[in-house]
């Protein structure tokens, strides 16, 4: 009982303050993301490389480029630029490549090749996808450039209610594992139950913002964070069995670490970035 009053208290706080944040302005948004990229990356090092979590982290912080990845992605927002333009905004993370792999000469590491890996798994896995949000809070084209937090809670609002139909309909019917070796819990009538979920939620959005997209696309918006939320909370499952951890961390009482709660946005983000600017696109 008291296990589930502070689950329930942690999560509603911290839903309240990621739609506080969101709907505020960009600026509080872009904070929101910086914050829990750097908890995230802070987390996932951690769990991968406990040993050498200080030496790296502190080599990396020394060296300016930790958290460079996601700075240039979160503060570089999509706006209309000539293709040089563009380029040179490239400058900095290319930068921060160079020095992940050049660092590593003077570090005296018994395994380099494993903490090259590591050091652009964290960025290509956490840092990357947050940054994509962006696409997403400035839709690409057909939307404007402004900052569009309907869009922003619209794609979290997909995320959330997947997770509830998926629970809900699993503990109630579920029978039939979705991915038993990796998480023995899922069901695939869990799997249908949140698609279904999202598709009656994009069907909502679509009558309270018909501006934004239509109803068609905002029923493939709704499939695509679905589809891919689902792969990317599987994914992490597969990151914690493998490690042989229940929870990626302790910070959010009764809900884990970071790692398990964004752990659907890392690969539904990038998914949901590139549908907005297909769509949008066409």
């Amino acid at each position: 009982m008291k296990n589930l009053l502070t689950r329930s208290i942690t999560g509603i706080l911290f839903v309240a303050v990621i739609i506080a944040a969101t709907w505020y302005s960009a600026e509080s948004f872009r904070g929101l993301v910086l914050i829990i990229t750097i908890l995230s990356l802070s987390e996932f090092y951690r769990l991968v490389c406990p040993n050498a979590f200080r030496r790296t982290l502190y080599a990396d912080i020394m060296g300016g480029t930790y958290l460079v990845g996601v700075l240039f992605i979160i503060f570089a927002y999509p706006v209309v630029l000539p293709v040089s333009a563009v380029m040179l905004m490239f400058i900095p993370y290319m930068l921060y490549l160079f020095y992940t792999f050049i660092i590593r000469l003077y570090l005296k590491e018994e395994n380099p090749i494993a903490s090259w890996a590591t050091s652009l798994l964290g960025q290509l896995y956490i840092a990357l996808p947050l940054g994509l949000l962006a696409l997403v809070a400035y839709p690409p084209v057909g939307a404007g450039s402004a900052y569009n937090a309907r869009m922003v809670l619209a794609f979290l609002s997909f995320i959330w209610i997947n997770d509830t139909g998926a629970y809900v309909v699993g503990c109630t019917l579920g029978r039939h594992r979705l991915f038993e070796r990796i998480s023995p819990k899922k069901s695939w009538e869990g799997f249908f139950g949140g698609f279904i979920f999202c598709l009656l939620l994009g069907w909502v959005w679509s009558r309270y913002c018909p501006l934004m997209l239509d109803l068609w696309q905002w029923l493939g918006f709704a499939v695509v964070v679905s589809l891919f939320s689902t792969f990317g909370d599987l994914c992490e499952s597969l990151l914690k069995r493998t490690l042989q951890v229940k929870d990626s961390g302790s910070i959010l009482p009764g809900h884990g670490g970071m790692l398990d709660r964004f752990d659907s946005v890392f690969l539904a983000a990038p998914a949901a970035a590139a549908y907005l600017t297909l769509v949008l696109s066409m």
